[in-house]
Parts: structure tokens; sequence; C-alpha cells
């Protein structure tokens, strides 16, 4: 993986691997897929457009509390592990870091469904990012959390 400061691409493809290979073991566990990185801005993108990427998780009993709703620590785990993509995204490379904060708003319940995660950078600096992540059920796009965090840059 190309170290921070690289002017190389962040592609799909090596978010995928860093996915695979540097998450712990359990996270991969959650059955997390990553759908798409955004490094720069799409045609006709706004000055408010940030670097992101969408990660999914995909629908499990074993991720469920009774009565079938999605469990709110893997909504949590799924929204930390996409800011960190996103980061490398904007980032164009891996660079390692380390979780500071996360304030995790639950919206509505989600159950029988995929999860995606749309995390965004808001600020990419050299000690500290921040990021925002908008949880959707797939099924009907609605969302299902909001979480904002910040991450210290190693």
């Amino acid at each position: 993986m190309p170290e921070s400061g690289t002017t190389t691409d962040f592609g799909l493809d090596d978010a995928r691997r860093t996915l695979s290979d540097v998450f712990a073991p359990w996270v991969l566990d959650l059955g997390l897929t990553v759908d798409a990185i955004e490094t720069a801005p799409p045609p006709g993108a706004g000055g408010d457009w940030q670097p992101g990427a969408t990660l999914r998780m995909g629908f499990s009993d074993r991720l469920c509390r009774s009565g079938g709703i999605v469990c709110g620590q893997a909504l949590m785990a799924l929204a930390d592990t996409a800011m960190v993509i996103a980061i490398l995204a904007a980032n164009r490379g891996f660079r390692p870091m380390t979780t500071v904060d996360q304030t995790t708003h639950f919206l509505k319940a989600v159950a029988s469904s995929d999860v995606l995660a749309d995390a965004r950078v808001v600020r990419l600096g050299r000690t500290m990012s921040f990021g925002r992540v908008t949880l959707l059920s797939a099924a009907d796009g609605k969302p299902v959390a909001m979480v904002s965090s910040a991450f210290a840059m190693l």
C-alpha cells in the first residue's frame, strides 16, 4: 500500500484490499464490502463536495438482536470502518490512524436489510481528520443513523 504523502491514486481495488488486509478478523465477519470510493469531484459536483466511500454491510441474523433488528454495535463498527476507508481515499493511500471520537445518533431501527454507509471526509489533516457517515437501509434508502467521528493520524 502507498505510504502517506504519495500522489498515487487510491482506487476501489486498493480500498477492498485494505479492508481485507488491515482490519481485525471480527470486523471482516460483519460481511462488509466497499461499493464505491470518491477521490475527486464527479462532473457537476458543487463546492460542498467531499471525498468519501460507500460500504455495504450485508444482512445477517448474526448481526441482529432480539426482534430481528440489526444491533447498534454492528452499525457503529460499519460507520467506523467506512470512515477509515473514506480517509484513506481522501489521502490517496494508506496511512495509519486511530479513532479518537465517534458519536452516533440512531434514527430508526433497521431489520432484514443490508445497510449502506455513506462516509464523507469533512477535514483531512496532518494530525487529525474528521468525518461524517450516514447509515441507510438498503431496502428503502432511508437514513437509520448519523455518525460524526474524529481520527488521530499516526
